[in-house]
């Protein structure tokens, strides 16, 4: 594939504790979040992901507003062609209903799910959604603050990765093995 040609690949990712450190931030009296910071490294594979022509998704659970605020104060909402909130889709992951909302968002259907990976930092939501619409699974296990070890097979990640900059490569990969297939 030559550099600048549209990626095969389509990224959805979850936002608190796989972009933004969910420790950092900062809510006002009515829990909405006003800031918070990247996990290291996190802005600069977005950048990166983006840049090198990946369609690039939020899927998280949450307040519009609160990742609006996260996203635009660090620089990072222009870089998603879709932001899917809990909030305005009426359903928490790993409920069908945040993923198919992407995927209708990004004009995508059923025929383009191989071609997609969910990348999150909670087992129960972001792997388990992925998996039951066979989407493929990517854990970010940066965080402390859930479990590392899958409650049952269902909610097994395709892939894990410890730091966000090795979505990079796992992505070129990915879209290398995408690519060659068809």
């Amino acid at each position: 594939m030559k550099p600048n040609e549209p990626k095969k690949l389509i990224i959805f990712m979850d936002c608190g504790d796989t972009i933004i450190d969910e420790g950092t931030e900062i809510r006002d009296d009515e829990g909405t979040v006003i800031s918070g910071s990247v996990i290291p490294g996190a802005d600069v594979a977005v950048k990166t992901l983006a840049e090198r022509g990946y369609r690039l998704a939020i899927v998280a659970d949450g307040t519009a507003q609160s990742f609006k605020n996260l996203l635009t104060s660090n620089g990072l909402i222009d870089y998603f062609e879709t932001l899917i909130y809990s909030e305005t889709i009426k359903a928490f992951k790993p409920s069908a209903r945040m993923f198919k909302a992407a995927l209708g968002a990004m004009e995508l259907t059923e025929a383009d799910i191989p071609n997609i990976i969910m990348v999150g930092n909670n087992l129960s939501r972001d792997m388990k959604g992925a998996n039951r619409l066979g989407i493929r699974s990517v854990f970010l296990r940066w965080t402390p603050r859930y479990p590392k070890t899958p409650a049952d097979e269902s909610e097994m990640p395709s892939y894990t990765i410890d730091n966000p900059m090795d979505l990079v490569e796992l992505a070129e990969r990915l879209n290398q093995e995408i690519a060659d297939a068809s």
